[in-house]
């Protein structure tokens, strides 16, 4: 071990010019002080080598460094080693008795089937996992209680069955080590799929997160490639420090795509988009909805491998007369809220999912705003700096002459999350939306509002802190 003392006896720029031995041993020999001062000045020339260590001119090209925040690549395999499993896939428990659930959420007189015969949205992301490690045998996975009882919330039942300890395994309670052991797999060529069990975890692996996962493929020119995809649940019914949507933290930070699925088929395409990459992905799951069916996609989840591009939300509901653009599990809400506009007060709502925050295409918002010239922004993310605000700033921006209204956003409150039993007065709510466009973008005939979201609770609610 070189002590602090030691260091500067021996290194120049330490302490003086001192050339005496240096004692560091390098493969049983003692090495001079000179042979060390030499190691550097040479990497110190092909650190300058223009050819070698081309620097970057801004002024020329002044989207280079925006290319080299994410590879975009498409890759089945990282590896060409056989993938190591313990049987085919058609002989897993799970595929079995998938293979036997009703892939949309209704029959075809409308009624839906049972929880226990729909295809939920956690077997849409268990499809599309399970199906990459039996292509990819670098692929691993891992987190808190990862292996046991199929997961935490049951997303990766049968996968214990299906592979070997070395690619599937607990973690220890430590986020940081979860994330940074999963960087350093992907700094050596590997893909992983680390999971942080709630969202409001992300404060214990911050650094690994937000400074180094997103910021190696550029740093190294593009290089180093971040195959690392994220499970992160945003919780419910937990209270203060296990419910918090903090998917804006997320899309805060340059370099990290960030997905947030909120059906079965968006989240089974969304993941085998996700794991197709070589770039790092956030990938948000609401602990809220992990049992339900698609009721969108026609004809149900697809059996076979399909991806769904990060960035493009989708209509899950046409409408005319306003536009709903949720992230997130509000996606419910804001469609119940859809119904109850039009059954009540003869208008008619436009329900668009975000499906994904960054990238996040505009065109289909736009387009719908022309539309409807109205919109407001949803999620269970607290309203303060959230990535709705984003959102509201750019459809302002872009569709300034097609609104007839501001945008609005729909956030939960700006308090701690409180118990279960007080959910309803925090997170948005269907009367939420109701009273939210009564207010602030058209009177809605009858209607008495609930909740209140007049400009004078806004100022005051900003003054409080609240």
């Amino acid at each position: 071990m070189i002590y602090s003392s030691e260091v500067q006896r021996m290194c120049p720029v330490a302490k003086g010019a001192y050339h005496g031995p240096a004692p560091i041993p390098e493969e049983g020999k003692w090495v001079q002080a000179k042979e060390i001062k030499d190691i550097m000045f040479e990497t110190f020339k092909l650190a300058i080598d223009d050819e070698l260590s081309p620097r970057m001119d801004l002024h020329k090209e002044p989207e280079l460094l925006g290319t080299m925040m994410f590879s975009n690549q498409s890759i089945d395999s990282l590896s060409d080693a056989k993938p190591d499993v313990n049987h085919p896939m058609s002989e897993n428990p799970r595929v079995q008795q998938i293979a036997k659930k009703e892939r949309f959420a209704f029959d075809k007189d409308g009624k839906p089937f049972s929880k226990m015969k729909q295809f939920q949205l956690r077997d849409g992301i268990f499809e599309a996992i399970i199906d990459r490690f039996y292509k990819d045998a670098s692929l691993i996975a891992y987190g808190e209680e990862n292996r046991d009882w199929g997961g935490a919330f049951a997303v990766y039942r049968g996968l214990t069955e299906a592979l070997p300890y070395h690619r599937l395994f607990n973690a220890p309670i430590a986020e940081a080590a979860i994330i940074g052991t999963a960087i350093g797999y992907a700094m050596c060529g590997g893909r992983v799929i680390p999971e942080i069990m709630y969202c409001d975890f992300l404060g214990c692996c911050g650094d690994e997160v937000f400074n180094q996962l997103p910021k190696w493929q550029a740093m190294s020119g593009n290089i180093l490639k971040m195959p690392v995809v994220v499970r992160v649940s945003v919780g419910s019914k937990y209270g203060a420090q296990h419910s918090q949507d903090w998917t804006s933290l997320a899309a805060h930070i340059p370099g990290l795509k960030v997905v947030f699925p909120v059906t079965p088929y968006d989240a089974k395409g969304l993941m085998n988009a996700a794991l197709q990459g070589t770039d790092p992905v956030i990938f948000f799951e609401s602990q809220r909805i992990y049992d339900v069916g698609e009721q969108f996609h026609e004809g149900g989840v697809p059996e076979g491998y399909y991806e769904i591009p990060l960035g493009e939300p989708d209509i899950k509901r046409e409408g005319k007369d306003i536009t709903i653009l949720t992230i997130g599990a509000t996606l419910y809400r804001a469609l119940e809220a859809a119904k109850v506009l039009e059954e009540k007060y003869g208008m008619s709502a436009e329900v668009i999912d975000a499906r994904s925050l960054v990238p996040f295409n505009y065109e289909k918002v736009l387009e719908s705003v022309k539309k409807t010239g109205r919109i407001i922004i949803a999620g269970d993310a607290t309203s303060r700096g959230s990535f709705l605000n984003d959102l509201a700033r750019n459809v302002t921006e872009l569709a300034f002459d097609e609104l007839d209204a501001p945008p609005v956003v729909l956030g939960s409150r700006d308090w701690i999350t409180p118990a279960y039993e007080l959910e309803y007065a925090f997170f948005p709510q269907v009367d939420s939306f109701i009273d939210a466009i009564h207010e602030k973008i058209v009177p809605l005939k009858g209607h008495v509002p609930t909740r209140n979201y007049t400009d004078a609770e806004q100022i005051r609610r900003a003054k409080a802190g609240i």
